[in-house]
């Protein structure tokens, strides 16, 4: 797949000689590429790098993925086993041998930047896979970090434990830093059609790390220094926060008002220039928009400023689940009822809709609140069929039950979590007794509306 506009940075001479055989390689796909982490990002760059004819060796922890791997069987919703077979068959292979790194010319890492319960950048996944890849490094090798992080990781953080073999960054190895931009489930911008920023440690590592990109996804994006690409992912997922944040707000004070604040947004979006319409929800999901912000705020401090309007943002998306609750109870309250005992259904508990992606999906506070406060609990997710365990959630040991009218006749109140195109809303809201909707998913429904909150 050809690169559109990429510039062409230029080497000193020195390292131009030393960016030539991979850079060959790269160019007749001969080059094999490594990703550490076969998750949600990790996997779906796999596929794109062996449908181009790459040979790929991923790396992941989880030997339980690594055997499903093995197998052909896919472990990700909208990845299907017969991917991962024709995968296999184009020479991808999946291993949790980190000794094999040095078998890869390029590595790419993939993993997970959470948060601590403190709310600061946790990058122990980062470490520990720049401390395998130091393990087995070799001249010549490109390593470059794609997981979402604040400006400096790469530089401060992975350069100097990759370095600590006594090989040099930028003359005997390559670095460079391109943030995933992967977005689960969505057909129309799944990863080879999605543009791909690029920053290097320097012009060999840049031209290495487009050159690799080039051959995979559409557009190249080569930006001046690792810092540049780092801030740039940082910057797409907290103006997502911030806007999410303004709706959600705004969701609480219309509805305070008897405004409708999903019809405003409609009305609002019919201007065909200076506004992009966001939408309200439960709370924040997915790995990205409720985590990445912090990165920021953290990183301020650091340089002693407060990000006053980021830290702003994520209190507001960080009261939803609350708010949530709150609805819950006051709906029931009208029907006589309160939230100890009664009976509740949650309706999705995947982060977004159409996918089988848990991560951070605000249902699991819900869910908790309403667990702390007597609620009965069950819920239905076609994605999802048993609730996993998280990371700062426990086992609720849950199945998803079987989405029959007896089942929604036997509820108090059935919570619209996740707008699931699989869900008939027509169909739920006639055998539901009351529906609390937080995602205007019933706003054509037009039978029984009396049973409809919003929320």
């Amino acid at each position: 797949m050809p690169v559109d506009s990429v510039a062409k940075p230029v080497s000193p001479p020195a390292v131009a000689e030393s960016v030539a055989p991979l850079l060959a390689n790269i160019k007749d796909r001969s080059a094999r590429v490594g990703i550490i982490g076969l998750g949600y990002v990790g996997l779906p760059l796999a596929r794109a790098f062996a449908e181009q004819g790459f040979a790929v060796l991923g790396f992941d922890v989880d030997v339980r993925k690594v055997a499903l791997l093995q197998r052909g069987e896919s472990y990700i919703g909208h990845i299907p086993s017969e991917v991962i077979q024709s995968m296999s068959q184009r020479g991808f292979e999946a291993t949790s041998q980190f000794e094999r790194l040095r078998e890869a010319d390029a590595i790419l890492i993939c993993v997970p930047t959470p948060l601590t319960d403190a709310r600061e950048p946790d990058l122990t996944y980062i470490i520990n896979s720049a401390k395998a890849i130091a393990a087995s490094l070799r001249p010549g090798q490109l390593v470059i970090l794609e997981s979402t992080t604040y400006p400096g990781t790469t530089r401060r953080v992975v350069q100097p434990l990759l370095e600590a073999g006594g090989l040099k960054a930028g003359r005997d190895f390559f670095l460079a830093f391109s943030p995933e931009r992967e977005d689960p489930g969505n057909p129309t911008h799944s990863a080879p059609l999605i543009p791909k920023v690029v920053g290097g440690l320097e012009p060999g590592s840049l031209e290495l790390a487009a050159a690799l990109y080039g051959q995979v996804v559409v557009c190249v994006v080569p930006v001046s220094t690792l810092e540049v690409a780092e801030a740039c992912k940082i910057l797409e997922n907290t103006y997502r926060a911030v806007n999410i944040a303004l709706v959600n707000e705004l969701k609480i004070l219309y509805d305070r008002m008897g405004i409708n604040v999903w019809e405003v947004i409609e009305a609002a979006k019919t201007k065909p220039f200076g506004f992009q319409a966001f939408y309200p929800g439960p709370g924040l999901g997915g790995h990205c928009i409720p985590i990445d912000p912090f990165y920021l705020t953290w990183v301020a401090r650091q340089f002693g400023l407060t990000t006053r309007f980021i830290e702003l943002a994520g209190e507001v998306n960080t009261s939803m689940p609350r708010f949530v609750v709150s609805k819950i109870a006051d709906a029931l309250n009208d029907r006589g009822k309160s939230i100890k005992k009664s009976k509740i259904a949650l309706l999705g508990m995947a982060y977004k809709k159409d996918v089988d992606d848990p991560r951070e999906s605000p249902g699991f506070e819900i869910l908790e609140l309403l667990l702390a406060k007597g609620a009965v609990i069950t819920y239905n997710d076609p994605h999802i069929p048993r609730l996993p365990s998280m990371r700062h959630y426990p086992d609720f040991n849950l199945t998803s039950q079987p989405l029959t009218p007896a089942w929604l006749r036997g509820q108090d109140c059935a919570v619209i979590l996740t707008d699931h195109s699989a869900y008939d809303w027509n169909f739920v809201v006639e055998h539901t007794p009351l529906v609390v909707d937080t995602r205007n998913a019933t706003a054509k429904v037009a039978a029984n509306r009396e049973r409809i909150v919003p929320a």
